[in-house]
Order: C-alpha cells, then sequence, then structure tokens
C-alpha cells in the first residue's frame, strides 16, 4: 500500500463509488434537519434516515457521501488519548432497496484491494454469528480463508436502533498493522482491545423488522448503509499512530505547537491540551461554518463547550491573547479542496470564534472571583469538598470548566463533589431531550400524513398565479385521513397540485379559499407535510368537501402580495447589512408574513443610530432604483459559481431556485431561494425598520415593514403629533418641539424650588430631631418613622449627621415611598467609637423581613413588613450595644 495523503483518500473512495452508480452528494449541514433526536449529525446515515424509513424518495436509490460528524459523548476523554475526537468525517455508500449484500461486500473488498492496495493477508472480516449468506459470500465469492473470517455476537455485529424498527447484522473489517502496534498478549488477533487489528469500515445489512415483543421478520425493502471514518483510514494508510499524526489534522497539531512553543510528544500534560486545541478548533470551525453560534443550550451549548475547553487548554499551555483566529486559518486551507464554504465564510467564522473567545477570558476572571468566594466560605467552615451543585452553577451560569474548578481546588487541599455535579449535569441533559421531544424509529415524528404514500406529492404552481384548479387527493384531521367534511370542520387538505405556498425558508404560507361543485372552505394557513406533501388547512363555510374531488383554489391576492413585497425587501436588506457592516453578515432565520419582515442576522453588536440609517436608506435606494427580479432554475454548481448566497445549515438538492434583483454593477442581491417574490423591486413601495435587538449572542434582529406598512406608520406617528399638540393647546403641530423645550425649561425651575423646599423642610425636621434624641453608651442616637417622608429627602438627612462633630447615629424609616426603606447615617465620631450603619441597618431591617447594608457611615435597606417597623425602631438600643460598648 501506498501513503496516502486524507483528502486524496475521500476523492477516490467518491470516485469509486460513483463508478458503481451511486449518486455523490455533497456532506449534508452538520445541523439535522427536520430530525428531533439529534442536536448534531452524529453518523453519514442520519441525514439519510428519511430515505431509509420510507418517508421520502431517495434522488437515487444509490449514493455516496463523506458526511461531516460531530460526537461529544466521550468529550472528556479528548485530549487524555490519542483514539479520541469529536470532529470526523465519515466516508458512506447506501443503498436503498436497491444492491445488498453481494454488491457491497465486494466493492469494499474491491476498493481496499485495488484502489488502496491493502495486502490481502493483512486484512481480515467479521459477520454476525448467525450470518451464514454473509459468511458464505466472504469466502465462496470473495476467497477470504475461514481463518480470516471471524463470527461474533449481538454486541459487536448486529445494529438496531430501539425496540422496534429496521436493523439487520454487521461485517466489518479489519487490517493487521503489525506487532509495533499490538499489546504482545498470547491470543491477540481480531476483536482485541489492543491497537494492532484495526476496525477500519463497518457494512450493515438493513434486512429484518424488529418489533416490541423481540421478533424479527424480513424487510420487502433491504437497505445498505456502510460506515468507514475518514481520518482512521487515513492513519491507516499513513501508517501513524493516531488521527492526530494524520497529515491534515498533523498540520493543526503542528501549528498549535508553533503558537504555544513546545514540542508534541515531550510531555504528557502538555500533549493533552495539544489534542484538545487540534481536535476542538476542527469541531468549531465546521460549526461555525453551519451557522451554529455558542448558546447556553442545544447545539450552541456544544460548540461552546467544544470552544471554551480549547481556550482553557491555550492557557494551560500559556498561550497568551487570541489564538484561534490563527488556528482557523490552517484549519480551511487543510480542508477547503471539500468544503469551499470555509472559503467563502472565512471571515465570519473568526468573527464567531474571536468574540467568544474574548467573552470567555472575561467569563474566567468572573468564574475565578466567585470560586474565591466558594473557596473562603469552605475554609470558614471547615470544609474541604465543594458541593456538587455550586460546581455545576460555576459551569452551566459562568461558564468555568469543571477541571479548571477541579484543579484550582486541588491547589488549595480540596475536592468538587462529581458525583453531585453529574447529577446536576443529567438534569440539564433531561429537560434538553424532554424540549427536543419524542420521536418514532430514527427520529421520525408520526403524524398523520405518512399514512399517505410516499410517492405522492405536491405540485406547487404558484410562483407566477394565484388561482389554479387540482384534486383534493386527502383530507386529513390531526389524527386520521378521512372522506368528507361540513360546515365548521376544521380539516388538513392535501392537493395533487395548488397555487398556494406552503410555509418555508422563513415565508408564510399562503391563505385563501378553496371552492368545489359541493362546498367552500377558507384557507387558514398552508404547511409543508413530510415528503413534498402540502397540507391546506381549512375551514369548510359552505357546503362539504370530498376526499377526491376537483377543486379550484384561489389564494388571497392582496396577502400574497404584502409577503412578496417583505419577502423580496429581506433580500434587500441582507445586501445592505452586508454593504454597512462586512461580509460577516448572514442570515441566521427570517419570517416574512403580510405584517413584516424579521431578519435574524450574524453580528457581534448593537447596530448605532448611524448604521440604521445607513441600511434603511441603501435599502430604500435599491426599491427607487427598480431592479428587475427574475427567478431561475439552475444546477447547484451553476448558482455557487454566479456566487449565489446559501443559507446556513440549509438541505438543498443537485437543482436550485435562485432569485437575483438588479444585473451586472447593479445587482444587488442573488441568493438560493424557493420562496415567491416581486418581479421588480419598486414595487416594495418603501422600507422602514421598526426595531433593532439583539436576540442570542452573536445574532441581532431587525424588523421592519414595507409597502402600506410603512404608510400605516406614517399615519400612526402623525396622528400622536396631533395628539401632543392637542394637549398642548397648539393650533399649530409644527410648535411642538419649541413648546416642549419651555415646559422643560419650567421644570428644571421648579424643580430647583422643590429641592430647596426639601432642604428647608430637612433642616427643620432636623432641628426637632436633635431636640428629642437620646444618649446611648456615650453616642447621641435617634430613630424614628415618618410617614411624610420619601427616599428623596434621604441624602439631606444624611448631610445634617454627618456634619456633626460629636458621635451620632440616626436610624430613620421613611414610609412615603411605595417600598418604603430604613436609613441609618454614622457621623465620623461615631464610626470611631464602632458603629456600623450597613451592619445596623441590615439588623434593623431583617426583623421587618427586609434586606439590606452598607458604608459604615451610611447605609439603606428595604422594608418588609411595614407592621413591624415599631418592632424594628424599638430594637435600636439593642442592637446598638453590639457596636458601642
Amino acid at each position: 500500500m501506498e501513503w496516502t495523503g486524507l483528502n486524496d483518500l475521500r476523492e477516490a473512495y467518491l470516485k469509486f463509488f460513483e463508478s458503481k452508480g451511486c449518486l455523490r452528494h455533497k456532506s449534508y449541514p452538520l445541523v439535522p434537519q427536520n430530525d428531533k433526536s439529534l442536536l448534531l449529525i452524529v453518523a453519514g446515515m442520519a441525514p439519510l434516515k428519511p430515505y431509509f424509513t420510507g418517508q421520502e424518495t431517495p434522488p437515487r436509490a444509490r449514493m455516496t457521501t463523506c458526511q461531516k460528524c460531530i460526537r461529544t459523548g466521550d468529550i472528556e476523554n479528548v485530549g487524555k488519548t490519542a483514539r479520541h475526537g469529536t470532529y470526523f468525517e465519515m466516508l458512506g455508500n447506501f443503498s436503498f432497496g436497491d444492491y445488498f449484500k453481494k454488491e457491497a461486500i465486494a466493492w469494499s473488498w474491491e476498493f481496499v484491494t485495488e484502489v488502496l492496495k491493502l495486502p490481502v493477508d493483512k486484512l481480515y472480516v467479521s459477520v454476525y454469528e448467525e450470518d451464514d449468506e454473509a459468511e458464505k459470500i466472504w469466502h465462496e465469492d470473495i476467497g477470504v480463508p475461514m481463518d480470516h473470517i471471524f463470527r461474533m455476537g449481538k454486541e459487536d455485529n448486529f445494529w438496531e436502533a430501539g425496540t422496534d424498527g429496521p436493523c439487520g447484522p454487521c461485517s466489518e473489517i479489519y487490517f493487521d498493522r503489525g506487532e509495533k502496534y499490538g499489546c504482545g498478549k498470547p491470543g491477540c488477533t481480531v476483536g482485541c482491545d489492543c491497537d494492532r487489528y484495526m476496525e477500519f469500515w463497518n457494512l450493515v445489512f438493513t434486512q429484518f423488522e424488529r418489533h416490541e415483543d423481540g421478533t424479527y421478520t424480513p424487510l420487502a425493502q433491504k437497505n445498505i448503509d456502510t460506515g468507514m471514518g475518514l481520518e482512521r483510514l487515513a492513519a491507516l494508510m499513513q501508517d501513524v499512530g493516531s488521527i492526530f499524526d494524520v497529515d491534515t489534522v498533523k498540520a493543526i497539531r503542528d501549528h498549535v505547537c508553533e503558537i504555544a512553543g513546545c514540542e508534541y510528544g515531550a510531555e504528557y500534560k502538555k500533549d493533552v491540551s495539544i489534542r484538545v486545541i487540534t481536535d476542538h478548533i476542527r469541531a468549531v470551525t465546521f460549526l461555525a461554518s453551519d451557522g451554529v453560534l455558542p448558546s447556553n443550550e442545544g447545539r450552541g451549548y456544544v460548540m461552546r463547550r467544544l470552544l471554551r475547553r480549547a481556550v482553557r487548554h491555550g492557557k494551560l499551555l500559556g498561550i497568551n491573547g487570541l489564538f484561534l483566529k490563527d488556528l482557523v486559518k490552517t484549519v480551511v486551507d487543510c480542508n477547503k479542496c471539500e468544503y469551499n464554504e470555509l472559503e467563502e465564510k472565512y471571515d465570519y467564522i473568526v468573527k464567531v470564534l474571536t468574540t467568544e473567545e474574548q467573552n470567555f477570558n472575561s467569563t474566567i476572571d468572573r468564574g475565578m472571583k466567585i470560586l474565591e468566594e466558594y473557596i473562603e466560605k469552605m475554609q470558614a467552615e471547615g470544609k474541604t469538598v465543594l458541593d456538587g451543585e455550586s460546581c455545576f452553577k460555576l459551569s452551566d451560569t459562568y461558564g468555568f470548566p469543571i477541571d479548571l474548578t477541579r484543579e484550582i481546588l486541588e491547589e488549595k487541599g480540596m475536592s468538587c463533589d462529581e458525583d453531585g455535579y453529574a447529577v446536576c449535569m443529567e438534569k440539564q441533559r433531561e429537560t434538553a431531550r424532554t424540549a427536543r421531544g419524542g420521536s418514532k424509529y430514527m427520529g421520525a415524528d408520526e403524524t398523520v400524513f405518512h399514512k399517505i404514500d410516499k410517492d405522492f406529492s405536491t405540485e406547487f404552481t404558484g410562483y407566477d398565479r394565484f388561482e389554479d384548479e387540482g384534486t383534493l387527493s386527502f383530507l386529513a384531521t390531526d389524527e386520521e385521513l378521512i372522506e368528507n367534511a361540513g360546515v365548521d370542520d376544521v380539516v388538513y387538505i392535501v392537493p395533487d397540485r395548488t397555487c398556494f405556498y406552503a410555509e418555508s425558508g422563513g415565508q408564510a404560507g399562503d391563505t385563501g379559499m378553496v371552492e368545489t361543485v359541493t362546498g367552500k372552505a377558507r384557507v387558514l394557513d398552508t404547511q409543508k407535510a413530510v415528503a413534498g406533501k402540502f397540507a391546506l388547512k381549512a375551514k369548510v363555510i359552505e357546503g362539504a368537501l370530498s376526499a377526491g374531488q376537483s377543486a379550484k383554489f384561489t389564494v388571497d391576492r392582496q396577502n400574497r402580495l404584502a409577503i412578496m413585497r417583505n419577502h423580496s425587501c429581506a433580500h434587500l436588506l441582507q445586501s445592505a447589512l452586508r454593504e454597512v457592516l462586512g461580509e460577516h453578515v448572514h442570515q441566521a432565520g427570517q419570517l416574512v408574513d403580510a405584517e413584516r419582515v424579521r431578519f435574524d442576522f450574524s453580528h457581534f453588536s448593537a447596530l448605532t443610530a448611524e448604521e440604521l440609517e445607513r441600511v434603511e436608506t441603501r435599502v430604500n435606494e435599491y426599491i427607487l432604483d427598480a431592479l428587475d427580479i427574475t427567478m431561475t432554475e439552475m444546477p447547484i454548481a451553476e448558482a455557487q459559481k454566479l456566487g449565489a448566497m446559501a443559507l446556513f445549515g440549509e438541505k438543498y438538492g443537485e437543482v436550485v431556485r435562485v432569485v437575483k434583483m438588479g444585473d451586472g454593477d447593479e445587482t444587488a442581491s442573488i441568493e438560493f431561494c424557493g420562496g415567491t417574490h416581486l418581479d421588480n423591486t419598486s414595487k416594495i413601495g418603501l422600507f422602514k425598520i421598526v426595531s433593532e435587538n439583539s436576540v442570542a449572542s452573536g445574532v441581532r434582529r431587525i424588523e421592519g415593514v414595507t409597502g402600506t406598512g410603512v404608510l400605516r406608520i406614517f399615519s400612526e406617528v402623525n396622528n400622536r403629533i396631533k395628539e401632543a399638540a392637542n394637549v398642548l393647546k397648539l393650533n399649530d403641530p409644527a410648535q411642538l418641539a419649541d413648546r416642549i423645550m419651555s415646559i422643560l425649561e419650567e421644570n428644571k425651575g421648579l424643580e430647583k424650588v422643590s429641592e430647596s423646599l426639601k432642604r428647608k423642610i430637612a433642616d427643620s425636621m432636623f432641628d426637632e430631631m436633635i431636640k428629642r434624641c437620646r444618649e446611648v453608651n456615650g453616642v447621641k442616637v435617634m430613630a424614628n418613622m415618618m410617614s411624610n417622608v420619601g427616599s428623596d429627602m434621604y441624602e439631606k438627612f444624611a448631610d445634617e449627621v454627618k456634619n456633626i462633630d460629636e458621635p451620632f447615629i440616626l436610624l430613620m424609616a421613611g414610609t412615603a415611598d411605595e417600598k418604603p426603606k430604613f436609613l441609618c447615617v454614622c457621623s465620623k465620631a461615631a464610626v470611631a467609637k464602632g458603629a456600623h450603619a450597613g451592619k445596623i441597618v441590615k439588623e434593623a431591617a431583617a426583623i421587618t423581613g427586609g434586606k439590606g447594608g452598607g458604608r459604615p457611615d451610611m447605609a439603606m435597606a428595604g422594608i418588609g413588613d411595614k407592621s413591624k417597623i415599631d418592632e424594628a425602631i424599638n430594637a435600636f438600643d439593642g442592637i446598638l450595644e453590639n457596636f458601642i460598648k
């Protein structure tokens, strides 16, 4: 066999299976589509579940992919061993009811022996212990000697998911890497835990249906699902010890060492950190390229955890400052030949990772302060174990890694309750699982629409029309397919063709009317059901509808036009944002309906008033330029050459619809889009931004209106101006600003008068207090409840006390405010004798159920139960005895 680079191995594999009639499909995004059972894609077959389950018809019965995958089940072991990693690529070839064992086995053998040229005598295979058919093919058809074929049990060579559903035996291919990788034990052979006999390709023969009672029956449609880790194959072909020594991964590893100024292989602890950073930077780079942003939940939490773990290990290596951005370039350079989106989104990826790295550096500082407080408390209480809840709070709320908590505690001779931490972590995982919801086999939620033949689909004809005719092929409720529906029934209509647009890509579904010879129904919403079926949610308003009837479909024209104005404007808005803010801006979600355009986009700070004005102005310039809008279907490769923008994480077919606004030098936007649009930007009318705010870390949201929506806003603002003018008794609204300025000046004068009066009142009241004060242990004290005093006068009383030279303490409960507070003020001489306003007021407030505290000379505290104020004031002398002896 010859040394072969990882990228060349990928290409060789995909080309080989193309030659066998397989459709070569680009890797699907790491974010699963319509699959609640997974946070991220974990295997090559995961994006193809609908084809295996029969929910959807595959583009071809044979496919081959190299799929990006992330698994985090062993994240704590990543770095500690040379085996574990989170990001990897899975080579696969698949058959959906087409070829089966004979071809799958023959082709795998052909690839490994003729393309990879692996020595035949070094190859071994395993089969399921009851799979005589597979053993026969390997031995009699392929010629593998019987002493190179191993039968294994269910645990090793049988694949099934859950208690029911398709399943089947596996056959695995092993390579004997030689004694230098072995354990040296007598009898070391296939199945040993050492690295000598490497399993590198798993062929799954899905041929049975498992039932809940534990029985199996043959499947009518037998499938093939194979998986081979690309990095593992590269390690084998390059004769290296681990995936971290493979050419493309090693390049990243070496860059980490260069930045850290250390040598790989010299010290175990440093090797752990180098491996963690190497693996995690690959993972987060690909996650960012597929639109995942760091957050505190779901896949965003996975990304945040990986990224912060990498930064943490960078600190352990002594790396100062931001370093992830430097490594991104190496990841991109090593992978762009297959994943060109990495290069296209390079600036964006760097921005996402750098922002999170900066945030985490601040988080580390905050977490250290909190941990130090925990340690001080433990030392005061004589404890040596930090409870699990506190460990989890540090990790979950403050992003402070558990391994860092553990390390710092160990330095202090302490430890953390890791069992308690694990309990808290499991609670969080359970919450996340519950939030994802339940699902059937392979994550497919069962709905009434699954009862319809998977090959049936709805033809959409509404790109250029508002009326059409078709057949009410199916009627359904939430639970079952039905034949008829009468007046006031709300049902789902699944037609064979319709001009009604089904909600997709953030565009709201159409409304309108459906009419047959026997009845009418008002369409309330249109949604996409499973496998290309449209479901029109409709209420019957006249007569009755029956399944199979011919019908006339009429879209609510004004509603659709309003949606189209907002949708076309959303494309212009993205272009304007990228022009004003930078190329890092990408759509992160949108909702366009008849009322507004809501556009979410990647950006890392609030937009300034000037930026918002520039964006709004640019969009309106595009509108007034009256740019033609064209929609064209073309092969995806051709669309990419045009520079058409694609949505993060979106699943596209081989043919895509491209929406172009403008032409030549005046081109404003080119995007992949399956929605409905106007034919000219001028028909949008006008655009007005209504709001801009944050919706997640690194994601901003702009809401705006177009057309009549803008006119409505102008009308509302005009009416408010008129109302304000009427309130101020102005005949001319143009005088409004001058009148408001005049009122503000008048208010300033009144405020000065008010402050002067408050000062005089306070002086007078304080003079009376001085006359009635008493003495406790040589300190003059005054404790009172003042029903006509609010906290706005507290500062004036405090000033009076601070001007007294002798020892004096004031405790006051002003109850004029809705939420009354205690005030305690101590003169300098009183503080010198041991008084502490913060501690005194804290004890007094506690009697009422309130809380507070502050400085030795002045402090405030909230009052809980007003009826207990007298009790607190009466306790004042007793409280003072703790301070003034």
